[in-house]
C-alpha cells in the first residue's frame, strides 16, 4: 500500500519546507525595506544637498537630549541661516525654517489646515468660519472671559495661603475651557466647578506629551508596534476621551436647538457662535458637513482654543513674575483704568499700550506653538534661490523666527526686558494682592 501524501511520515518534510518559503521571503522583505531606506535617504540629501546641518548619524540622525532642544534651535539660528534640516534617524527628516522670508513662501501656498484639512476644502471651510471672528461677535466674550476669570481667583483665594505656590497650568486650563465653551459653544453652566471636566484637561496634555515621545522613538512611527506600546494604548485611550467629551459637545448643542424657542432666538442672532455656524453650514454644493467635518473642526477649535492660550497666559505670568518692575508698571496702567473695582471691557483694550507690549514679548520669547509641520505638496523656491522639491516635509519654527538676531538685534537679553527658559511649565507664587513670584524648579 502506498504511502499517503498527507501522512505524518510526511509532516516534518512540508514544515521545513514551509519554514524555508517563510525565510526566504522575510529575507526579500527586508532587502526591499533596506533598498527602500537607501534610495529614499539618498533622495533626501540631494533634496537638501544646499542647506548644511551639523552631522548626523546616518540611522539615528541628529541625538539632541529632550531638555536641549530648544536650546539647539538657537544653535541653528546662529550658525545656519535661514533654514537647516533635522535627521530624525535615517529617512525621517523635516527641514527647520526660521527666517521670515522663507516662512513667506510656504505660508503663502495651500496647505494644511484649519489644523487638519487640505486644499480646497481647507479654503471652503474657512470662509465658512470667517463670521465667527468678527468683531461684533468677540466684544461680548469679553465679560464671559472676564467672568471666568473671576471664578479662577476665587478658587485660588480659597486654596492658596499668602506664601503658598501654586501649580498654575491645570488652572489656567480650565478657566480657558470654561472660556472657550461658553464663548464658542454656547456651553451653560461653570467648567471650572464641574470635576467632570478635568479628565479632557489631562487627557489633552498626556496627548502633547505622548506625541513628542512618538516623534523621538524610531520603533514608534509604526502604527500597528505603536498601538502595542504602552505609550500607544495610552494615546488610544486618551483620544478616545478627547473624542467623547467633543461629541457629547455637538450632541448636547444639537439637542438644544431641537428645543423651538432656542431655535427662534439662534435664527434672530445678528452672527451665529462658532458651533451653530457649523451646525447650519452648508457647503458651497448644497451639502451640510459631515459628522467626520465636523467634529474634525470641533476638535481643532477645542483644544487650539484653550490649550495654546492656557499656555501662552502661563508663559506671560511667568515672565511678568521674573521681572517684577514690569509686572508692577502693568498692575499701575490696569487699576488707573479699572481703579474701582471695574470690570474690563472692550474699550479698555486699546488702553493698555504698556501691558500689550508685555503681552506680546512674552510670546515672542515663549510662543505657546514653538512650530508648525507642513508637508510641500509642490516644490518651492525660496528668495536666496535654494529650492525643495515636492514631498519634503517643513518645519517652520516660531521658537527659531522669534529668536532671529537677523530679525530681533540681541534677542535673548531684547530691547526687551525678559530672559530665555526652557519650556518647563511654570510654578509661581501667588500672594492675595495678585503679585507673583517665580519659584525655581529643583
Amino acid at each position: 500500500m502506498s504511502v499517503s501524501a498527507l501522512s505524518p511520515t510526511r509532516l516534518p518534510g512540508s514544515i521545513s519546507g514551509f519554514l524555508q518559503v517563510v525565510s526566504v521571503l522575510s529575507l526579500l522583505l527586508l532587502l526591499f525595506k533596506v533598498i527602500q531606506f537607501y534610495v529614499h535617504r539618498q533622495w533626501l540629501l540631494r533634496a537638501t544637498q544646499q542647506f548644511p546641518s551639523p552631522p548626523a548619524n546616518w540611522f539615528f540622525g541628529h541625538k539632541i537630549p529632550e531638555d536641549q532642544d530648544l536650546q539647539e534651535i538657537l544653535t541653528r539660528v546662529k550658525n545656519f541661516p535661514s533654514a537647516c534640516p533635522r535627521w530624525f534617524w535615517g529617512s525621517k527628516m523635516r527641514l527647520q525654517v526660521y527666517d521670515p522670508d522663507y516662512m513667506k513662501v510656504i505660508l503663502g501656498r495651500s496647505g494644511y489646515g484649519l489644523l487638519l484639512l487640505n486644499g480646497e476644502t481647507w479654503f471652503q471651510h474657512r470662509r465658512m468660519l470667517t463670521p465667527a471672528f468678527h468683531y461684533d461677535i468677540l466684544k461680548p466674550y469679553v465679560r464671559i472671559m472676564a467672568d471666568s476669570v473671576h471664578v479662577m481667583l476665587d478658587k485660588w483665594e480659597q486654596i492658596v495661603g499668602q506664601d503658598s505656590t501654586l501649580e498654575i497650568f491645570q488652572h489656567i486650563s480650565l478657566m480657558t475651557l470654561d472660556t472657550i465653551m461658553k464663548c464658542a459653544f454656547s456651553h451653560e453652566g461653570s467648567v471650572q466647578l464641574d470635576g467632570k471636566y478635568q479628565p479632557y484637561i489631562q487627557a489633552v496634555g498626556d496627548l502633547n506629551n505622548l506625541f513628542f515621545f512618538r516623534v523621538r522613538n524610531i520603533f514608534h512611527q509604526n502604527d500597528t508596534i505603536y498601538s502595542l506600546s504602552s505609550n500607544g494604548r495610552q494615546a488610544i485611550s486618551a483620544y478616545r476621551l478627547a473624542h467623547d467629551h467633543t461629541d457629547q459637545v455637538i450632541k448636547s448643542r444639537k439637542a438644544q436647538l431641537q428645543d423651538e424657542g432656542e431655535l427662534e432666538k439662534v435664527k434672530k442672532k445678528r452672527r451665529l457662535d462658532f458651533l451653530d455656524i457649523l451646525l447650519f453650514a452648508r457647503m458651497e454644493n448644497g451639502s451640510s458637513l459631515s459628522d467626520k467635518d465636523l467634529r474634525a473642526e470641533v476638535d481643532t477649535f477645542m483644544f487650539e482654543g484653550h490649550d495654546t492660550t492656557a499656555s501662552g497666559i502661563s508663559w506671560i505670568l511667568y515672565a511678568l513674575a521674573s521681572h517684577p518692575e514690569h509686572q508692577q508698571r502693568c498692575r499701575d496702567e490696569v487699576q488707573s483704568l479699572l481703579g474701582g473695582g471695574a470690570s474690563i471691557t472692550w474699550d479698555h483694550l486699546d488702553q493698555m499700550p504698556y501691558t500689550t507690549m508685555c503681552i506680546k514679548e512674552a510670546l515672542r520669547l515663549y510662543p505657546p506653538v514653538p512650530g508648525v509641520g507642513r508637508d510641500l505638496s509642490t516644490p518651492v523656491t525660496f528668495p536666496d534661490g535654494r529650492s525643495l522639491p515636492k514631498g519634503i516635509s517643513v518645519l517652520l519654527s516660531l521658537y527659531g523666527l522669534h529668536h532671529n538676531p537677523t530679525v530681533w538685534p540681541n534677542p535673548e537679553v531684547c530691547t526687551r526686558f525678559f530672559s530665555t527658559q526652557s519650556f518647563i511649565p511654570p510654578l509661581l507664587r501667588w500672594s492675595k494682592e495678585l503679585h507673583w513670584e517665580t519659584v525655581c524648579h529643583e
